[in-house]
């Protein structure tokens, strides 16, 4: 079994957030409970108000981008998937197809399961290039049928 997925999963997909919201959940109860006409320039109930959107897209955002993804393990057989509080495995037979995207920063790939599993139906990790790679040239029967 090798790690394919990059070591700061945990970092991106935990710390991340709660680090984002906590700031700025802090800062905003801090705006609301200002007791000032004006901030920065604007009125403080517009600013109250645009902040605090702020705050619920910034949380949007992170629930549809990082926590989504998952840490990724694989063999011969299987692909074994964590969120960190749940471990699963999925065979290669019930793999539909591999999508990659390249970014400058970070590479993502999304794996398309033919029956939804516990994580539903796609599973989506942030590669680490060089392990990825590795595990492809090492068994390169596993990917062909998804080239």
């Amino acid at each position: 079994m090798q790690q394919v997925s990059t070591s700061l999963t945990l970092f991106l997909k935990i710390f991340v957030p709660i680090f984002w919201t906590v700031i700025f959940f802090s800062f905003t109860m801090a705006v609301w409970f200002m007791d000032v006409s004006h901030f920065a320039g604007m009125p403080i109930q517009a600013f109250r108000y645009g902040i605090t959107v702020f705050l619920f897209v910034g949380i949007a955002f992170f629930y549809f981008t990082v926590l989504q993804l998952k840490r990724v393990e694989m063999d011969q057989t299987h692909i074994f998937v964590t969120n960190y509080f749940k471990n699963f495995k999925y065979p290669w037979s019930n793999v539909e197809k591999i999508e990659e995207g390249d970014y400058v920063l970070f590479r993502t790939i999304q794996i398309r399961l033919k029956e939804p599993g516990t994580f539903g139906k796609k599973i989506t990790f942030v590669a680490s290039r060089r392990k990825f790679n590795s595990f492809i040239k090492e068994n390169p029967h596993l990917f062909e049928q998804f080239a």
